[in-house]
């Protein structure tokens, strides 16, 4: 699998509520697709100063773990909606013991069930989230900005095929998501 899928500083990503996983795994089944990986269990670690100084600027910075496929990577996201990099990283644990040395904190851990299709030019990735339910990104990342709203109106189209609409789309990031479940 080519990790260019992945290279870029722009990430234009769609994310959908999937009502029924076996069917939206059935119509990929009909399409031209590579699968990257399947049924990984991914755990994010975020940072952020004691202030949260990274939230109030629309900002993340996660560390990610994926078992069984051993990838690792730091992930920094906005302020922008769709900037988004990431890295490869040898040793997550090296990593946050770095950013707790440079006074970040631990604000938020999670966990998902990840599978990564490629699809064309595209990647989607079906995640399980539990509490929250089935959800699937439709995503392309680039350095081109030019390029977003191309893009952006492809993978509406894309996601059309599998007969999402704008009233499945999920606008809150999983880590908003869990927050807004967590009890006052």
């Amino acid at each position: 699998m080519s990790h260019q899928h992945f290279e870029g500083k722009f990430e234009v990503e769609l994310k959908y509520r999937i009502p029924s996983k076996t069917q939206f795994l059935d119509t990929l089944q009909r399409m031209h697709h590579e699968v990257m990986l399947q049924d990984n269990l991914e755990f994010d670690s975020y940072f952020d100063t004691p202030e949260q100084q990274l939230l109030a600027q629309n900002k993340s910075l996660c560390i990610r773990e994926m078992q069984p496929s051993g990838i690792k990577l730091w992930i920094v996201k906005g302020p922008e909606a769709d900037r988004c990099e990431a890295t490869n990283i040898s040793d997550a644990y090296k990593a946050m013991s770095m950013l707790e040395t440079l006074g970040y904190v631990s604000v938020h851990k999670m966990s998902k069930v990840r599978s990564i299709y490629f699809v064309g030019d595209f990647h989607i990735t079906v995640d399980h989230l539990e509490g929250l339910g089935d959800f699937a990104e439709f995503a392309i990342m680039t350095n081109e900005e030019s390029l977003l709203e191309d893009y952006r109106q492809r993978l509406l189209n894309l996601a059309a095929q599998f007969g999402l609409t704008e009233q499945d789309r999920e606008h809150r990031s999983y880590r908003a998501l869990q927050s807004d479940k967590l009890p006052v």
